[in-house]
């Protein structure tokens, strides 16, 4: 017999759970605030970036297992994934970053200059050394939301239903049968109290003087950036990290820095059309790491940070082991679960 799941939010915790219980056998009825997949979003605004590697520098372990198995998944299921790999630079008077950076990290190359101009004509000359990261990967985030909700709406036991908010009362109350599946990003701090925002910023940029074939991370000791290239003479730049749930407009400082930082690689980037100037709030838990908590029969997925994408599979997986096989990953199942 069927089991019946109710999963809340359709970013991509939620698409990426839809289908690990579809996998299952399950019958799946996704309920959205927003009236579509749009900037409502915050996965709507990621990066885009498979990079367990390079997030492996400053992020745990933990962080790093789960990539693998995610980079693996989307492998499977992005019809948009580039795999060109990722390159780490640095300007000379930052070298001692670049150098940290490299001890902290496993797996790469370690390139010179003939070799970056190999790679990238177009900014490979302005570098004496980069770190390529070649199993890494990035996909445009908005084609692959879309690419999922098409892919689950093709299965007959899913159903979605868009433009409804689930009242307080609502919430509270335990589905009769089955199980709820929460992955409403911040909005769910009514149920999870230590959850956090940390604030993102990005810039889409459009020029057709520049070309890059892989996402560049060019380090700085006070605001780091990368840039992810996209379809249509567009990059994504990004991102700001603040400790703040305002959701509002992107500051003038961290657009300023963005830009800066994006004309410190190239210098054509000062022509750059500015497409989208975006910002939304990242759920975290205080160490940055995802947990499902489970409250009954609801299962939260939450505390993603900035690694949506790299973590929201294999975080979708662990749920439904959770949920239909009755094992607990110790790893990422909360103490604090009933």
């Amino acid at each position: 017999m069927s089991t019946d799941v109710e999963i809340i939010g359709a970013g991509v915790a939620g698409l990426c759970a839809a289908q690990a219980f579809l996998e299952r056998g399950c019958r799946v009825h996704l309920i959205a605030a927003s009236d579509a997949l749009d900037e409502s979003c915050c996965s709507w605004w990621a990066g885009g970036m498979l990079a367990p590697w390079c997030e492996s520098e400053s992020a745990e372990p933990l962080i790093f297992r789960l990539g693998l198995e995610s980079l693996a998944y989307w492998q499977k299921h992005s019809k948009c994934i580039e795999q060109a790999g990722s390159l780490v630079l640095a300007s000379r008077r930052d070298r001692a970053d670049f150098e940290q950076f490299a001890r902290r990290t496993v797996d790469y190359l370690q390139v010179d200059r003939e070799q970056l101009q190999t790679m990238e004509p177009d900014i490979g000359d302005r570098f004496d050394r980069g770190l390529h990261y070649a199993e890494e990967a990035h996909l445009d985030p908005r084609k692959t939301l879309n690419g999922l909700l098409e892919s689950l709406s093709q299965n007959e036991r899913f159903t979605v239903e868009f433009n409804r908010r689930l009242s307080a009362a609502e919430l509270a109350r335990a589905p009769n049968t089955g199980w709820r599946i929460d992955c409403r990003g911040l909005a769910a701090r009514d149920s999870l109290e230590d959850l956090r925002g940390v604030k993102g910023e990005m810039l889409i940029l459009e020029t057709r003087e520049i070309t890059l074939h892989r996402p560049i991370r060019l380090l700085h000791p006070r605001h780091p950036i990368y840039i992810v290239p996209r379809a249509n003479h567009r990059f994504m730049v990004g991102a700001t990290m603040i400790e703040s749930d305002d959701r509002s407009l992107a500051s003038a400082r961290s657009v300023m820095e963005l830009l800066s930082s994006a004309y410190a690689l190239h210098a054509g980037f000062a022509d750059a059309a500015i497409i989208e100037i975006g910002t939304d709030v990242r759920p975290a838990f205080t160490d940055n790491l995802p947990r499902l908590r489970r409250r009954g029969r609801t299962v939260h997925i939450n505390g993603l940070y900035r690694h949506g994408f790299l973590c929201a599979p294999a975080m979708a997986q662990r749920a439904a082991a959770l949920v239909l096989d009755g094992i607990a990953d110790e790893e990422v199942v909360d103490e604090n679960s009933d």
